[in-house]
């Protein structure tokens, strides 16, 4: 089996829907991102690879549960065995948890602010964890703005303080202030994931109104210093209008740094919620593209601890998809 091949596939496809045995228990639920207020997600496994899948009873996609995890992919003609992974909170082996579920910007490509989530409080973010603490390997943590994004960095340092009993490798995703990662780094944080979002400055305008591409770029700057190589993320987005070319500059202007690009399919939602998602070809071509990138500088998300680079769920990762 060509695991790159049926992940491109599957990610093209987005979604996938269940038969055979109940599967409740595997089924996970998002706060945050493109995905938030859907049906649910469910992560199929072969070997020590996944994908995160969408749950809809209409998708092309079929996936089988024999019971116990045990589990067959349909796509197409081809049937492929693997198992149903349980999600800790919201990913496998790990905690990743969203601090507050609403957001006062208004991405296009998100429907958080549509949600009108509330924030946690310290103590259930850290009640949330110790319900999970013996099957997980790391805590991720991330926050939508809920008033003000230095309010919203404080909330976030306050769950850091609290979650470091844990010994366990922390990783932090957040629209940052600019002391942001000096202070994400006094408080022991292991890796940070700050989101350029788009493949051009341009597109960031049109797409998150109200926040400033500089201010990514300097945060991203300013946390490869603190953290070191490999231990700092970005998300860019396929899918929003960019070229390929846009995404390649892109890349090599992250890696160049020593940061590591997360490349996120669109997942269509909000104001974008005709588009398409970025087609298999496409994302076997950027793989490809990311995967040289990567290699001229040395870099490996296969050495990530923490948040997606870890999971690999939502998207074709270089060093793990492999």
């Amino acid at each position: 089996m060509d695991w790159r091949r049926v992940k491109a596939a599957l990610l093209a496809e987005g979604s996938a829907r269940l038969r055979g045995e109940p599967a409740d228990r595997y089924i996970s639920r998002s706060a945050a991102g493109p995905s938030a207020g859907g049906s649910g997600s469910i992560f199929f496994a072969v070997g020590g690879r996944r994908v995160r899948l969408c749950v809809d009873p209409d998708s092309p996609v079929a996936i089988v549960h024999e019971g116990g995890g045990r589990a067959t992919l349909i796509l197409g003609d081809e049937q492929i065995s693997g198992r149903l992974e349980p999600a800790a909170l919201h990913c496998p082996r790990q905690a990743y948890v969203t601090v507050s579920g609403g957001c006062i910007f208004r991405c296009r490509y998100c429907p958080v602010p549509a949600l009108q989530g509330r924030r946690k409080s310290i103590a259930e973010i850290v009640r949330l964890v110790e319900g999970v603490s013996d099957r997980i390997d790391a805590i991720a943590i991330t926050s939508g703005v809920a008033s003000s994004v230095e309010e919203e960095e404080a909330s976030v340092l306050k769950a850091v303080r609290a979650l470091r009993r844990f010994d366990l490798p922390i990783g932090v995703s957040i629209y940052p202030t600019p002391e942001t990662p000096q202070r994400l780094h006094d408080l022991g944080v292991a890796e940070v994931k700050f989101n350029v979002e788009a493949a051009t400055p341009a597109l960031f305008a049109e797409m998150c109104p109200g926040l400033s591409w500089e201010t990514m770029w300097e945060a991203l700057r300013r946390s490869v210093a603190l953290f070191s190589r490999g231990r700092v993320f970005s998300n860019v987005i396929v899918g929003l209008g960019e070229t390929d070319g846009d995404l390649e500059r892109c890349i090599d202007d992250l890696v160049d740094i020593g940061v590591i690009p997360v490349l996120r399919p669109l997942s269509p939602a909000a104001s974008l919620a005709d588009r398409e998602r970025p087609s298999a070809d496409r994302l076997l071509r950027l793989c490809e593209v990311h995967e040289r990138a990567l290699r001229r500088v040395g870099l490996d998300p296969a050495e990530a601890l923490t948040m997606c680079p870890a999971c690999t769920g939502c998207d074709l990762t270089p060093g793990r998809d492999t």
